[in-house]
């Protein structure tokens, strides 16, 4: 998205990023920054092979100073300027456009509806949930029972999850076997690799020193 406006002049990206339903971020150890292109080098260097000649990457220097300050491109949230209600903008697409719902925030790709209800709790012990409904919780647009009824069930579908694994097998060309063997294999944390997370602590207390970003730190 970045490296398009970049290269077409496009001088405003909109986005529907809003505080009202990601007021709660999740903590780095269960989704660090996926920017940080020193991490994904050295991860990429001590277990891939070949080049990543092709392979978009980014750091938080490119997107968060050089485009806003240098090339003017500014991103813009336009929920975080009227009242939103997730349940009542969804209803009104259902509505008004036929809307087809999906049950969980990141629901609407197989790939990260995998990630994100299987991968993650399976592997890592990590529900995404937890923090997803926290921020409906904190902005009145769902209780804290309600949050809890819905934890009691697993975020993936145990009758189509074998599927689901076959299918995000052969899109990441593996095997099922090879895939397996990933979700295997010891669990490894993001402090073991080389990364920015200095540079990134630094400039998000200048951002919010500046008015720039709102929130502490994860």
């Amino acid at each position: 998205m970045y490296k398009f406006a970049n290269d077409n002049n496009v001088k405003y990206i909109l986005t529907g990023g809003n505080y009202s339903t990601e007021c709660v971020r999740n903590p780095l150890e269960w989704m660090y920054y996926q920017s940080d292109s020193t991490q994904l080098k050295d991860i990429y260097n001590q277990f891939g092979t070949g080049k990543l000649k092709d392979f978009p990457i980014t750091n938080i220097l490119w997107h968060k100073f050089y485009l806003p300050y240098f090339k003017g491109i500014k991103l813009i949230r336009p929920l975080d300027f009227m009242e939103y209600d997730k349940e009542v903008a969804t209803q009104f697409l259902v509505d008004e456009f036929g809307y087809q719902r999906y049950p969980q925030k990141h629901f609407e790709s197989r790939f990260t509806r995998f990630y994100e209800s299987y991968w993650l709790p399976q592997k890592f012990g990590y529900d995404t949930r937890l923090v997803q409904y926290s921020s409906l919780i904190l902005t009145n647009q769902m209780t804290r029972d309600e949050a809890l009824e819905k934890l009691k069930s697993p975020a993936h579908d145990p009758e189509t999850i074998n599927d689901d694994f076959e299918y995000i097998a052969t899109k990441l060309g593996v095997s099922v076997e090879e895939l397996q063997g990933y979700m295997d294999a010891p669990n490894r944390l993001n402090s073991e690799f080389k990364s920015q997370e200095g540079i990134y602590s630094i400039g998000a207390k200048v951002m919010r020193m500046m008015g720039k970003e709102k929130g502490g730190k994860r």
